[in-house]
């Protein structure tokens, strides 16, 4: 998989935000290559959205340093704002408008000249152009998206911003969506792409795991697995009434979570965890199998770590 032509878009180091008392960024540093595919995971309230809006000037920091498509972060925002495409969560297009209409309105917001050429480019690119006169209050799910992402790519941006962009859509129009990522990246376009969803997290080039404005860890995602030292044992039985728990006592596991109708059992001290639940699934015959720890059990590991500044 490509990870971009190693330039980088995005250059930054001691970026800090605050709301308020919420010190909601805190000393980040990152690196984002041109073209490439780069996640960011975390909690609800982990400041995600709001580290993407710093990276590409929508919002400017309160200190800290480093450029956005060489341009300063700190000074330039406006400038970067105008190469920059920008996807909300929540669909924020006109209802009451046809998908062509709403096209054309964000293209005369853009000032674009020769709107009608770049509307219908939009409009065959994403495969819009069958229903180009439909209201978009009565799409789907998946065809909103779609539509959010054309009026997105309009003024041809250099770096995308894509904030939760498949929540509420269906596995094809997450799928298909996906491919279209990775077609814009190959054409060059840096996306940054905030989600929850640990099957997309892998998706991309490299990702960044936030907890509380903190940056946890960076990488690939198999980097960022290696990185957490877990051992990883797989135990069949997992709606065996109070078998969670009793895992969870045993020497050397750190953490139990559950993986369709099995379980995982992980922790740093790979002999002392093998020999607790070697013993244990030889008393209660139970069958446990040695397996790569995933992303989510990394994830878990480095939640069970962050402390939540507002609790306590």
């Amino acid at each position: 998989m490509a990870a971009g032509n190693g330039n980088l878009a995005i250059d930054v180091s001691g970026i800090n935000k605050h709301f308020g008392p919420r010190h909601v960024v805190r000393d980040l540093a990152l690196q984002v290559r041109e073209g490439e595919i780069f996640g960011f995971l975390g909690p609800n309230g982990s400041g995600k959205t709001t580290t993407i809006r710093l990276l590409c000037g929508l919002l400017t920091p309160d200190s800290g340093r480093g450029t956005c498509l060489g341009l300063d972060v700190m000074t330039d925002s406006g400038a970067i704002k105008r190469q920059v495409g920008y996807m909300t969560q929540r669909f924020s297009l006109w209802e009451d408008l046809t998908i062509a209409e709403n096209l054309d309105f964000v293209a005369r917001m853009f000032g674009m000249r020769d709107r009608g050429a770049a509307v219908g480019r939009a409009l065959d690119h994403l495969g819009l152009a069958g229903r180009r006169d439909q209201l978009a209050g009565t799409l789907s799910g998946g065809w909103k998206q779609r539509l959010a992402l054309a009026a997105c790519l309009l003024h041809e941006p250099r770096l995308l911003l894509l904030d939760e962009p498949t929540a509420g859509v269906d596995p094809k129009a997450r799928r298909d969506l996906w491919e279209e990522i990775h077609r814009l990246a190959d054409a060059g376009i840096t996306v940054l792409v905030s989600t929850h969803y640990m099957d997309e997290a892998e998706r991309c080039h490299r990702l960044a795991y936030l907890a509380y404005g903190r940056l946890l860890a960076a990488g690939t995602a198999e980097e960022v697995v290696v990185a957490q030292g877990l051992a990883t044992w797989s135990i069949d039985g997992g709606g065996a009434p109070g078998l969670p728990d009793a895992l969870r006592g045993l020497d050397g596991v750190e953490q139990v979570a559950s993986f369709g109708a099995r379980l995982h059992a992980s922790g740093r001290d790979a002999a002392k965890l093998a020999a607790s639940l070697q013993a244990f699934a030889q008393d209660n015959e139970i069958a446990i199998e040695r397996v790569e720890p995933s992303l989510e059990d990394a994830f878990i590991h480095m939640m069970k770590s962050a402390e939540d500044p507002l609790e306590g």
